[in-house]
């Protein structure tokens, strides 16, 4: 496929967008109604956040990771959210691929039936998954997860694209089959790649995939990656859907407050336990299902011994600073992390509020000259969708 005949999924109305991010945490100690709680008022947070004109929520999928992530089945909670919302986009933030997750067809199927029931909102974002619980519990190898997220993800788009499909690879073998429903967006919903450092972040160009990825990076590091993600886009892009999602979003810790005290008081302490709980699943500590107490061990952990993505965390002003140079640098979405930890719902709630008031005004109104840059970096007129 040649650039002249690409389809870059780029709306007319682009800016910087702005997203919220979903992990359904939930540290201990529980009560009979926490998990309740939890998912009860993330579905307010969100039907807020839709009628005060965020562009994205994007909700997880994990398994067996107790207190970090409570989000196994987030195909069901951002249905329930399509039926609360009018506008904003519901982002997968990942479906898992391999197939000891997902076999292609189920997953198939689910995008585009909630794609139908929210009238063409989805974007489906993919990964491999690399917790050790997440892939002995399925049974996925790590040393070829990379190739079964690719070859799912190549069977996938032809059942969103044929009506008579069949793929015969060295993980997936399925028969001639119609997958239905198929979508409602065309050709089929964006495509996204979780990125956890630079390689994936130009593997996601080369494929010509959005990128998903934590705000660890200096934001000149972050410049260089977006420069080279467009340039791949450019110049060597071979798409493995059957359009180009040209995006890049960086996921960041969040809490607006009048005051910098105050929302450092109301929002470090859960990044904290954000980044204290990821170290725990994915830095190789010992975990014990059902016995093991996450939060217990961060409350008798020094502070700063962990890390997490603070970026988006003040009054107005602090944040504003941050977000001029996230768009600076050629960040096409921001996705904040308000739901972390132990973090209060009244808070979220009281930061989303003051943040649409404050902030989003400014980033929308530049929707014309974001766009025009945007087309630059491609080196072409975008086809509008």
């Amino acid at each position: 496929m040649t650039q002249d005949t690409r389809v870059y999924l780029i709306r007319e109305d682009h800016s910087m967008k702005f997203g919220l991010f979903y992990e359904m945490q939930l540290p201990k100690p529980w009560g009979p109604t926490s998990e309740l709680d939890i998912f009860q008022q993330s579905l307010e947070q969100v039907e807020l956040a839709d009628e005060l004109g965020y562009d994205y929520v994007w909700d997880v999928e994990h398994h067996f990771l107790e207190e970090y992530s409570h989000s196994s089945a987030p195909e069901v909670f951002l249905a329930a959210a399509s039926q609360r919302t009018e506008r904003i986009r519901l982002g997968h933030g990942i479906v898992l691929m391999p197939p000891g997750y997902n076999h292609p067809a189920r997953t198939a199927e689910r995008i585009a039936t909630l794609d139908l029931v929210s009238n063409g909102r989805v974007d489906f974002g993919t990964g491999e998954s690399s917790s050790d619980m997440e892939l002995a519990g399925f049974g996925v190898d790590r040393a070829e997860k990379r190739a079964m997220w690719e070859e799912s993800l190549r069977c996938l788009v032809g059942m969103f694209r044929d009506e008579a499909w069949e793929f015969h690879g060295e993980y997936i073998d399925f028969p001639k089959r119609n997958v239905i429903p198929k979508p409602l967006q065309k050709p089929h919903p964006p495509l996204w790649v979780a990125c956890s450092n630079p390689d994936t972040v130009y593997m996601a160009a080369k494929y010509g995939l959005g990128t998903l990825g934590f705000d660890f990076a200096e934001v000149e590091e972050l410049r260089s990656r977006c420069a080279e993600y467009y340039r791949i886009i450019r110049e060597e892009c071979e798409p493995i859907g059957d359009a180009v999602n040209a995006q890049y979003a960086v996921v960041s810790g969040f809490m607006c407050c009048p005051q910098d005290a105050d929302a450092a008081a109301k929002g470090v302490p859960g990044m904290r336990f954000f980044g204290y709980a990821l170290q725990h699943y994915y830095g190789g500590r010992q975990h014990k299902p059902g016995a093991t107490d996450i939060m217990r061990a961060f409350n008798s952990t020094p502070p700063g011994e962990e890390v997490g993505p603070f970026g988006c965390i003040g009054s107005p002003k602090t944040i504003r600073e941050r977000l001029l140079a996230y768009e600076d640098a050629g960040v096409d979405q921001l996705i904040l992390v308000a739901q972390a930890g132990a973090t209060k719902h009244e808070d979220i709630m009281s930061s989303l509020r003051l943040f649409a008031s404050e902030l989003l005004p400014e980033f929308k109104e530049r929707d014309a000259a974001h766009q025009r840059r945007r087309q630059d970096w491609l080196g072409q007129p975008a086809t509008v969708v």
